[in-house]
């Protein structure tokens, strides 16, 4: 039996840029991955079987059940694999995802099937355009519908203050921010383009460097997130919206000032987490 962690990410960026001829959006992120994990128990079985405690979760719903079809034919092989979540469901901070990229990585290594990175990837970006983001992990520029990746250096280390708000959410959610999107939503670029600069000056992160298209229009599809967002003006702390929502984050420099505005969320029943640049 294998252990693999698969963290959660929080996009720093999020800029759609416009709508393509093949129906997808183009977009420019900037991605990170943080010290919130799910984590996967892989071991060798008859056919492949899934356990996992989360309510609400369902294999057959999860890309985690695809996997399966990415793996050459001759395979043969099989698993049982145990999935402790923590990363909310439909959260925005691409659990699902990462789960099924961690599985992949796990079977690779499990059954020794000597796939190479680049194959790995290739095979990943079928399921879906973060996946191959989730075999590496850390901070990359996405582009294209999310698939296209470049590593970028680490920033300079800071903490994630995570906000879950206790609202609904229903499937499709991130079909929906898209398709709510207005021609003012788009944008050039530009904004993820001044994040990386100062990820490579080694400038520290500063809130006015986040930006998320989805903000524009979030309110449309979830208009009780709005009581979270005010009450976080109210509080001084700026909040972003993590990719297509709908958890929020804020960012810190240093653990003090994470934990202080944690436990404001606390002090007012709101469900949050604390967590690092990973």
């Amino acid at each position: 039996m294998i252990t693999i962690k698969a963290p959660a990410k929080i996009n720093l960026t999020l800029e759609v840029l416009g709508k393509r001829a093949d129906g997808f959006h183009e977009i420019k992120s900037v991605l990170q991955t943080i010290d919130l994990y799910d984590t996967l128990h892989i071991e060798k079985g008859q056919g492949f079987t899934f356990k996992c405690a989360q309510s609400g979760w369902l294999a057959e719903k999860s890309l985690v059940s695809r996997v399966l079809s990415l793996l050459p034919a001759d395979f043969g092989g099989g698993a049982e694999v145990k999935i402790e979540k923590n990363i909310p469901m439909m959260s925005g901070l691409g659990g699902d995802s990462s789960d099924t990229a961690a599985l992949l990585k796990g079977l690779n290594k499990l059954y020794e099937l000597n796939i190479s990175d680049d194959n790995l990837h290739k095979m990943a970006a079928k399921l879906g355009s973060d996946m191959t983001f989730f075999l590496k992990g850390g901070t990359a520029l996405a582009e294209g519908r999310g698939e296209k990746l470049t590593p970028l250096p680490p920033p300079k280390k800071f903490w994630v203050v995570l906000l879950f708000p206790d609202i609904s959410v229903e499937p499709g959610k991130t079909t929906k921010m898209y398709a709510a999107l207005k021609p003012s939503s788009y944008s050039d670029g530009s904004r993820t383009k001044q994040l990386i600069t100062a990820i490579k000056n080694g400038k520290p992160i500063e809130p006015g460097l986040l930006y998320n298209a989805f903000e524009d229009i979030v309110l449309d599809v979830f208009p009780d997130l709005g009581y979270y967002i005010r009450g976080c003006i109210r509080q001084g702390i700026p909040v972003h919206l993590a990719g297509a929502g709908p958890t929020l984050f804020a960012i810190f420099p240093g653990e003090i000032g994470a934990k202080d505005f944690y436990n404001i969320c606390r002090e007012h029943n709101a469900k949050a987490y604390v967590a690092q640049t990973v």
